[in-house]
């Protein structure tokens, strides 16, 4: 009998027991807290990041046409130059020899080609004799020409408006003449205005057009912001590794591909030089006053984005409600709500439990599409 009781006992502490932790769960998940955040208005703004080099708008090499020792240079580094001025001299002295000897040989030609041509009527000389002294003429006739050339290629002017950017080559130096290693005696760039040409990544090529706005910083002025302008996409990577006859092609066939894009960027105060590192954040993208969630708050599942809508019922215990949304254009740290029940002010959750899929940011606001390893190297 005492065995029996003592069963019955145990049976109602137990089920007790269980009464209270049945009662504790639901009272624990009854005021669930969330971590919340507001939906609001916001500007959005989409960049890509790239790193470029500030060029001069055009530059050109000046070299000599003759291959001679540089007798006097006219200018000096930061000059600025017209197009036609005469800013280097080379020594013409061989060339003026030349010219003398030319001039010489294209003298006794004319008179021979005059005496052969009066025995020529009278019957004197042939046609043959006449003929040959007419060609001798013309040959003497276009030497000195040449020498003539020569000689005026001995005064280097400037082929463009422009700046001296560097030291030129200093007066005694050899100046050689040729098509594939001349010397170069001096740079003239016109720097009135100035490009950047920059690396963008395949990824993010796709995203960017002629005529798109963007911004960058050097690190001569880091608290200076430049801007810019689409000018040109390169409609072939930066190693050409398309073509498969060249030779470099297949080296870079598993490397990150890049494109150049060319922005030109007004420097009315003339800060940016030559040479600058630019580190850009291209607009792609860009929504006004847009309906925006926080990019934490965003997750996802089978049947699309969503997020969860916190309410309070009449004791204020949190209520989750999940809303299904189109999102658009995504910032740093917010992403444009296109279509949904969401109105500015709401409560979203933060909070993620097991199971739930948290969507990553697709893009930047002020801080662009960010790779890990930073922007390509230039």
């Amino acid at each position: 009998m005492k065995w029996k009781i003592l069963i019955a006992v145990v049976l109602i502490i137990g089920a007790a027991a269980g009464y209270y932790f049945y009662n504790e769960t639901i009272e624990t998940q009854a005021v669930k807290t969330y971590e919340t955040t507001k939906v609001i208005r916001n500007d959005l703004i989409k960049t890509v990041s790239a790193t470029g080099t500030v060029q001069p708008r055009d530059s050109v090499e000046v070299s000599g046409k003759v291959t001679a020792r540089i007798k006097e240079i006219l200018v000096e580094e930061n000059d600025q130059v017209t197009a036609g001025q005469i800013v280097a001299i080379l020594d013409g002295k061989d060339y003026e020899a030349k010219l003398d000897q030319a001039n010489f040989t294209l003298t006794n030609a004319r008179q021979k080609l005059e005496r052969t041509e009066r025995l020529y009527k009278i019957g004197a000389k042939s046609l043959e004799e006449l003929q040959d002294a007419q060609y001798q003429y013309d040959r003497a006739k276009s030497e000195v020409e040449l020498a003539e050339d020569d000689v005026n290629q001995t005064v280097i002017t400037a082929p463009m408006d422009g700046v001296v950017v560097g030291e030129p080559k200093t007066p005694g130096t050899m100046a050689v003449q040729g098509s594939t290693n001349p010397t170069v005696i001096m740079r003239i760039a016109d720097l009135s205005e100035k490009l950047v040409k920059a690396k963008v990544d395949e990824t993010d090529i796709g995203s960017v057009r002629v005529g798109e706005r963007a911004t960058f910083t050097v690190d001569a002025y880091p608290d200076k912001i430049f801007d810019a302008e689409v000018t040109k996409i390169s409609q072939t990577d930066t190693a050409n590794s398309w073509d498969t006859n060249n030779s470099t092609s297949s080296s870079s066939s598993n490397s990150v591909i890049y494109y150049y894009v060319t922005f030109v960027a007004p420097d009315d105060e003339n800060l940016l030089l030559p040479a600058m590192t630019a580190r850009l954040d291209i607009i792609v993208g860009q929504v006004r006053d847009a309906l925006c969630v926080p990019i934490s708050a965003l997750k996802t599942d089978a049947q699309g984005s969503y997020v969860e809508k916190i309410t309070k019922d009449a004791k204020g215990i949190d209520i989750a409600e999940k809303i299904y949304i189109t999102v658009g254009l995504y910032g740093e740290e917010f992403v444009e709500v296109t279509s949904g029940d969401l109105n500015p002010g709401d409560d979203v959750s933060t909070t993620y439990e097991a199971g739930e899929k948290k969507t990553s940011s697709q893009g930047g606001m002020g801080g662009g599409s960010r790779r890990m390893g930073g922007p390509p190297p230039f």
